[in-house]
């Protein structure tokens, strides 16, 4: 397996894997001489060591890269690098028809039938140039975001299986044709089968038939009906339903016989009116592209022997001869020797299907008054064995078949004997005579309106018309090489030489797109509608240049030419794309690294405040305004808070006071007598002593919280007596009260 940076061929670098198949594994690359973005398909190892598949595959792949179509993926180169064999296609942006149908459910009918008319008409291209898909299915169709469909994994089925199934052939079991099935010739009819299968998936949701193996399924294909789809969902166009049911008719023969039929049909359909309903997608996940072994072939063939008989059509699957194969009325046959080959193919050519009026539901195509050649076997039960039928029928048959034969052998005899001269029939002078205008036929104008130019012109040259002119006109509504009107209308009766005029699609006038990129949406919508004459899409993305509400890109690119009512997809700005995020944790960090945090997260750093703290150290984050682990989106704003550290706090001191003072009266002797000390005039301490003549008295005191050391404080003493007499002179200071200080 590739990784992204390898470089292939000193030119694509891969960039990532897309996706994996049963065959091949797909990888978006960039090529750097193109300088553009390309899908590659690099084929599995065990498919690159075999020389014949290889070969084949080269081969298939080389002619899948001449097919140009907006409906094919576009196949720019295969290489073979060291054994590495690869197909280097275009990218599309988009999802697997699959993986659409899983995601929103069954289709609506108008989204329906332009998907079915974009697929076919992919088909169409890929068969005028002779290539036959062999894998149609979701899985392998791609929906582009702006609606386009592209086909994908051409060449890569037939170079797997160029000849039948039982040489070992690949092959998506639930859209698989029962030709395929059964190892039959497989062509153009067969893709259509496929595509048929996938009209029904799309409008039902389900594939028609489902088993608990591929086995079981092959032979579901083979032999049983399906379920017709508005069976599920009655809104279906029953018009629709006839389409997809004679898509998928078991034989070949009785099918769209080419892809421009069937878009000329669902080209009708179209004009019906839709109802847009939404349910459950399909139950099947996926349907591989599977290599079936000898085993299964050999089972499917033995599960569907019982229905072999010699009028069998899988017998010998006749390849396409023709391109539309409608049904010939019996007397246009001409009486020619027969050839049983020959006349077993006009026998079990296609019912007419070309009604533009469509009943409710499906019935059986009816029978018109004029007989016409068709299959000797009932539409209802094509494979019952001889042997069911009642003998008196059987006699029947027997006996019209021995005078169909007589018949035949006498016109043989008639028209030999008359080219021999063995016989004269009327007058030879008179038929001599008669005009060249008496003997041009009358034939009925047949409808080819919607229907692609080669196809229309063989359409009515096979029906006998030889005056078949073509008008190329610019036509905005009809897609290009498609025809928009017929000179002479259907149903109408002329002669075989009148001339037919085809006015055939140009397409679309072509314009050149205005840039509108830079302007807002009002303004581009203006633009390109009244000046340009286009359609509007719009899409939506982010941007960090262009503002919102302005044009970011468009698709066409402005200087390239459009054909008149393109749609044109303009991107609108959404701005610049917003993201959630979870609020980190802040706390711890320094204020710058708290900065550095949100602004790499895309957050706004809000206000942030300072404070004291006594335990976060200072300069660190104490809180956050927004709690960390909280949703935010880009841009939201988260202020914080930064420790200053501890507060800091002025000095305080304490004054100490210390002295004495003496007794010196007698007559004191005995008596309680109050000694007050007092600090600047206030008292700050007081005790009371029984006094003794000659006693001294110490004084002390401590007075705390002053702000500052006083340098001029003073201390002083009051005695007093039990009466509350003024004593003090009794007691003089014998030891100097003094005023010290210590800061706190």
């Amino acid at each position: 397996m590739l990784k992204p940076g390898m470089m292939l061929c000193d030119r694509y670098e891969i960039l990532d894997v897309v996706g994996a198949g049963g065959m091949s594994i797909v990888y978006k690359a960039r090529c750097h001489r193109l300088n553009r973005n390309v899908a590659i398909k690099v084929l599995k190892p065990e498919f690159s060591n075999d020389k014949n598949f290889v070969t084949k595959f080269r081969i298939e792949a080389q002619a899948s890269a001449g097919l140009t179509h907006p409906n094919i993926v576009n196949v720019y180169d295969v290489y073979d690098d060291d054994g590495m064999y690869f197909i280097v296609m275009e990218l599309v942006d988009g999802i697997t028809l699959k993986d659409y149908i899983d995601q929103n459910g069954r289709l609506s009918m108008d989204k329906a039938i332009d998907f079915s008319i974009q697929i076919a008409a992919g088909l169409e291209a890929a068969h005028e140039s002779h290539i036959i898909h062999r894998d149609i299915k979701p899985q392998n169709i791609i929906v582009a975001k702006n609606g386009n469909i592209k086909v994908t994994d051409f060449g890569i089925a037939k170079a797997a299986s160029p000849n039948t199934l039982t040489s070992g052939a690949m092959g998506s079991v639930h859209y698989i044709s029962p030709e395929q099935a059964r190892g039959g010739y497989s062509d153009e009819r067969s893709d259509i089968y496929s595509l048929g299968i996938t009209m029904y998936e799309m409008v039902t949701g389900r594939v028609p038939f489902d088993g608990d193996n591929n086995v079981s399924i092959a032979l579901m294909h083979i032999q049983n009906d399906m379920i017709p789809p508005r069976q599920y969902y009655p809104d279906i166009y029953s018009s629709f339903e006839k389409v997809v049911l004679k898509a998928t008719q078991k034989k070949p023969e009785r099918r769209y016989l080419t892809a421009s039929a069937l878009i000329a049909d669902l080209r009708r359909v179209q004009n019906n009116p839709n109802i847009d309903i939404v349910v459950a997608p399909t139950a099947v996940t996926n349907s591989p592209t599977q290599e079936w072994t000898k085993e299964d072939v050999q089972a499917i063939r033995d599960g569907s022997a019982q229905m072999e008989g010699t009028g069998d059509m899988y017998q010998s699957n006749t390849p396409l001869q023709n391109e539309m194969g409608e049904l010939k009325s019996i007397q246009t046959i001409s009486t020619i020797p027969v050839n049983n080959s020959r006349l077993s193919q006009l026998l079990s050519e296609e019912d007419d299907w070309e009604d533009e009026e469509y009943e409710d539901e499906y019935v059986p195509p009816v029978r018109s008054s004029i007989k016409k050649v068709q299959d000797n076997d009932d539409d209802d039960d094509d494979y019952d064995d001889e042997s069911d039928m009642d003998p008196k029928l059987r006699k029947a048959v027997i006996a019209a078949g021995i005078a169909t034969a007589v018949i035949i052998a006498i016109v043989i005899m008639v028209v030999l004997g008359k080219f021999m001269g063995w016989f004269k029939f009327g007058d030879k002078k008179n038929d001599t005579k008669k005009s060249e205008s008496e003997q041009v036929k009358e034939l009925v104008m047949i409808d080819v309106e919607g229907v692609s130019e080669s196809a229309a012109v063989k359409m009515l040259n096979r029906e006998g018309f030889t005056n078949v002119k073509v008008v190329q006109e610019e036509n905005q509504d009809t897609q290009e090489g498609y025809v928009f009107e017929q000179s002479v209308k259907e149903g109408e009766v002329i002669p075989a030489d009148t001339e037919i005029t085809l006015k055939v699609s140009k397409g679309a006038e072509e314009m050149d797109v205005p840039n509108v990129v830079g302007y807002t949406d009002e303004q581009a919508v203006k633009v390109l509608t009244e000046g340009g004459n286009f359609e509007v899409a719009h899409a939506y993305d982010y941007s960090d240049d262009i503002e919102e509400d302005r044009v970011i890109k468009q698709d066409p690119e402005a200087g390239t030419k459009a054909p008149k009512g393109t749609k044109i997809t303009i991107t609108i700005s959404n701005g610049s794309q917003v993201k959630e995020v979870a609020a980190p944790n802040l706390q711890g960090m320094n204020e710058s690294q708290a900065k550095n945090t949100l602004t790499g997260m895309k957050l706004v750093v809000g206000t942030i405040k300072h404070e004291y703290s006594d335990t976060v150290p200072e300069g660190q984050v104490i809180r956050q305004d927004i709690t960390s682990g909280t949703t935010l989106k880009e841009g939201d704003t988260i202020g914080f808070t930064i420790s200053d550290g501890p507060e800091p706090r002025a000095a305080t001191y304490t004054a100490h006071i210390n002295g004495a003072v003496t007794c010196s009266n007698s007559d004191l002797d005995g008596q309680a007598v109050t000694i007050q000390l007092y600090y600047n005039g206030s008292k700050v301490a007081e005790k009371t002593e029984t006094v003794v003549n000659g006693t001294s008295y110490n004084i002390t005191a401590s007075i705390p919280g002053l702000s500052d050391k006083d340098s001029s404080a003073s201390a002083s003493v009051v005695c007093l007596d039990g009466g509350g007499n003024d004593v003090t002179s009794a007691f003089p200071v014998t030891t100097p009260i003094t005023v010290s200080y210590t800061e706190e």
